[in-house]
């Protein structure tokens, strides 16, 4: 059957597939290298698409309902609950942070979640140790209400279930611990532990004031089974309906845009790193094709000979490198398939996110395109050597006078291609043609600064030592390792300098932080009624710290030059400033943590129509120039205000500052609280840890009201998230070092012909296994020290761009994780290097001599 299939066959397709089939030899670094990348890409979208589909079918209970209504600092009117109610059934949460203390006056910052037992949970089920029925762990008993707590709050206060503790003015009863809650996702990322209580309770406790800063979610299950199409419709009614409403309304299907949106661009980038891996291990596929057009080099003579054209020949060998590239494609899907599967139990587990483990089709479209073009990106020059050199050439190994032009040109069109489906197939545009620029600038300055090194290397004067002589010659003889053996090393320290830099900025914003450098405290909702009393006992607390504060309040910009907020085009970057409220706040003078940018500060005693000074970014974000109006809904008062100036912020400072900054006029009479801020230094970490811990104890004896939000903790809290990040980025940047890894050694395997000739020939005029070794060790010594430098300079490139612009921090720059790197890179390549050639040091000059 199998040689009646492949009699059918052309000649050509049948010659290549019998001539694979019987010497498959070379193509082990080639498979590997396109299997990691396309089931690294496939891999890291179909992971993508099973979080997003679990988010989707979860999404009734992540988010508490089919749709949800949030208001700051107020609840919905008579008018919009009887409208929710007539809908469907509602179930109502408050949220808040607060500070919960012990008699003894040692206090945490908590997030409180009040809910009402008897609807809450509308899906779903909250677990809590001891078993026990969520109303009676939160029902009053001898006059004190119950609370359930993260269990991390029990470690944090040192008390046990059944103590008492003080939230607000009320006296509360630790009753069971949260292990967990359906709805968890949906209220964001939280600072502090969890403290589940009755709405009742918190009304209790004092804590909620005018302004103070409590979130209040109505969620909606709607009457019979509705599909999304009714969710979306029943929101556009109540914004309808309610058109000054100002709530923040989420739907099923968007549970949480802001991390459906993050989701995408970490995707994103963990598919650049893995395209990069796919590239990195192009010079494997470059030279695992080299090789086997050497090992074919006669056979590719004698078809000649026997009257076969070129293109013949050139048909055979493109057929035989595809069916491997097939091969490879297909092991990577299958390989990246199984991904989801795989991680789905562990992001269960830790992070506690719905996984759907599903494999995405478009991904692995994707994942197979980039591995085929990724592959005639470096196998087609290779293989134009087979079709254009003449018989003689090819025997005598004379590559010299072949033209390559259109298989230069071949290459290139793919690599267009490649660059066209990395930018396009990108969630965000122009992270995506960031990245191929990027791309092309390392491949242009790895490959120019080969060219460099080989020319430097034989226009140097011949040195004395013969051992240099010779690995100086190896550098720039053609042939050469050089070019693919930087273009590997280079690409990979790249990404490792750039990791070790962002992750180095990311501690020292802790550092900073313990250098008194940006604020110790932020100390919010502070009622106007007791700002001047806090401040009095702040400096009577640290009397040297520089002390902050400014009215806030929470609203949310609506409208933009008269159309709504949601129909504009903002910027990808500062889409963030329009999810939900923000902070809010009135100056009679320029903020001292910002700069005027554009246009003019209003008098002290202004009393025109109300002004507003917008940051400068989220401006242009939204297209908004001085003298534009826009809407903002502050606790339910819509206000429109004309934009009187631009200001450039430096939010790296941590100190207070707002994107909108209005009038004092604009808002006489409203309802706010003050937001503190403390810094001040000390003379090593433990004083200001016991300062730390003195400063929020008497706070919350003395304002239990006001909540204390330690900058480290939240850093810290910070940090974790972003060790997380680096933890997923490593892994993937790992593949690219296994790659560069393949490429290097496959580079070595590709010149094992003419090293074996060097050592046969040194050997016999009397060098030693040492001699040699030290010779290369040389050669891979300094090709390694040329590609770290390159590396070098890019990594901090790369990492500066993102550290300033995308994550805005400062840069800093970590020497000893540098130096390690490099050096550990240079062993590592001359190590392998080495390990390569051992073939070539360890022959016999006699038997190899008689084979020359």
């Amino acid at each position: 059957m199998h040689r009646r299939i492949q009699s059918k066959l052309p000649f050509g397709l049948r010659f290549a597939l019998r001539d694979l089939l019987g010497d498959p030899r070379g193509f082990g670094v080639f498979v590997a290298c396109i299997v990691i990348g396309v089931a690294a890409i496939s891999g890291v979208s179909g992971l993508s698409r099973s979080l997003a589909e679990g988010l989707a079918r979860e999404g009734r209970t992540i988010l508490g309902g089919d749709a949800s209504f949030s208001l700051v600092a107020r609840e919905l009117s008579p008018e919009q609950r009887a409208f929710f109610e007539t809908r469907g059934r509602i179930c109502e949460i408050s949220l808040m942070r607060a500070m919960a203390r012990r008699d003894d006056g040692e206090a945490a910052m908590v997030e409180i979640k009040a809910v009402d037992p008897a609807t809450y949970p509308a899906f779903g089920a909250v677990t809590l140790d001891p078993a026990t029925p969520l109303d009676d762990a939160l029902a009053e008993k001898d006059g004190v209400a119950g609370i359930v707590v993260d269990p991390i709050l029990l470690a944090r206060l040192d008390v046990k279930l059944g103590d008492t503790l003080l939230i607000g003015n009320s006296r509360v009863q630790l009753r069971a611990k949260l292990l967990n809650e359906p709805d968890k996702l949906a209220g964001g990322v939280g600072f502090g532990p969890r403290v589940m209580m009755t709405r009742a309770a918190l009304k209790a406790s004092g804590l909620v004031t005018p302004g103070t800063v409590v979130r209040n979610a109505t969620r909606i299950t709607l009457a019979g089974n509705a599909a999304d199409e009714d969710v979306k419709a029943f929101v556009k009614a109540a914004d309808a309906a309610f058109p000054r409403a100002g709530w923040e309304a989420r739907t099923r299907d968007a549970v949480s845009p802001q991390f459906s949106r993050n989701l995408d661009r970490f995707t994103q980038l963990l598919t650049l790193v893995a395209l990069t891996a796919l590239v990195a291990g192009g010079a494997g596929v470059a030279n695992a094709v080299h090789g086997f057009v050497e090992r074919k080099r006669m056979q590719f003579a004698v078809l000649k000979a026997l009257g076969a054209t070129g293109s013949r020949v050139f048909a055979i060998a493109l057929t035989q490198v595809m069916a491997a590239a097939a091969f490879a494609i297909l092991l990577g899907l299958a390989v990246g398939a199984l991904i989801p599967w795989a991680a789905a139990g562990a992001l269960r587990e830790a992070a506690e996110l719905p996984v759907s483990a599903a494999m995405d089709a478009r991904g692995a479209l994707f994942g197979a395109l980039y591995g085929l073009l990724v592959t005639l990106i470096f196998a087609l020059i290779p293989l134009g050597r087979a079709h254009e050199a003449p018989v003689a050439a090819l025997l005598r190994d004379d590559a010299r006078s072949v033209k390559l032009t259109r298989y230069r040109a071949a290459a290139f069109i793919a690599a267009v291609a490649l660059a066209a489906l990395a930018t396009v197939s990108s969630a965000d545009l122009k992270l995506g043609a960031a990245y191929v620029g990027a791309a092309v600038a390392a491949f242009a300055a790895l490959r120019g600064a080969a060219s460099l090194t080989m020319r430097a290397a034989r226009a140097l004067p011949r040195p004395r030592d013969a051992r240099l002589r010779l690995a100086l010659a190896n550098i720039w003889r053609p042939k050469s390792l050089t070019p693919a053996l930087i273009v590997s090393i280079g690409l990979t320290q790249t990404l490792l300098v750039a990791l070790a830099l962002v992750e180095g900025s990311v501690h020292n914003e802790l550092a900073r932080a313990d250098a008194g450098e940006i604020p110790n405290f932020f100390f919010v909702d502070t009622p106007k009624s007791q700002a001047q009393a806090f401040a009095a006992f702040l400096a009577e607390q640290v009397p040297d710290a520089r002390i902050e504060h400014v009215p806030m309040m929470r609203g949310r910009m609506v409208e933009v030059k008269g159309a709504p907020v949601g129909k504009i085009a903002v910027a990808d970057d500062q889409k963030w400033a329009f999810e939900g409220d923000r902070g809010v706040t009135f100056s009679a003078s320029l903020p001292a943590n910002s700069q005027l940018a554009e246009g003019e500060w209003w008098p002290a005693d202004y009393d025109g129509p109300p002004l507003v000074s917008l940051e400068q970014k989220v401006a242009e974000g939204i297209g908004v120039g001085i003298g534009d109006d826009v809407k903002v809904n502050v606790l339910g008062r819509e206000l429109i205000a004309k934009v009187a100036s631009l200001r450039k912020v430096d939010w790296r400072s941590y100190a207070i500052n707002f994107i909108m900054v209005f009038s004092p006029n604009a808002f006489r009479g409203a309802p706010y609280t003050e937001l503190f801020t403390v810094a001040y230094g000390a003379p090593s970490a433990e004083i200001r840890d016991a300062m730390d811990a003195r400063l929020a104890r008497e706070t919350a004896k003395r304002f239990p009201m006001i909540v204390s939000v330690r900058v480290k903790e939240a850093l810290q809290a910070i940090d974790k998230i972003a060790d997380q990040l680096a933890l997923a980025a490593r892994a993937a940047a790992g593949l690219a070092i296994v790659t560069a890894m393949l490429a290097l050694a496959s580079a070595v395997a590709s010149g094992q012909r003419a090293r074996i000739h060097d050592a046969v020939v040194l050997k016999t005029l009397g060098a030693t296994r040492g001699w040699l070794a030290a010779a290369y060790g040389f050669e891979f010594g300094l090709v390694g020290l040329v590609a770290s430098l390159i590396a070098l300079a890019a990594g901090i490139g790369a990492a500066y761009a993102m550290v300033t612009l995308v994550m805005k921090i400062d840069f800093a720059f970590p020497i000893a994780a540098i130096v390690a790197t490099t050096v550990g890179t240079l062993l590592v390549t001359i190590g392998l290097g080495l390990a390569g050639t051992w073939r070539a040091l360890s022959r016999r000059p006699g038997p190899e001599l008689r084979e020359l």
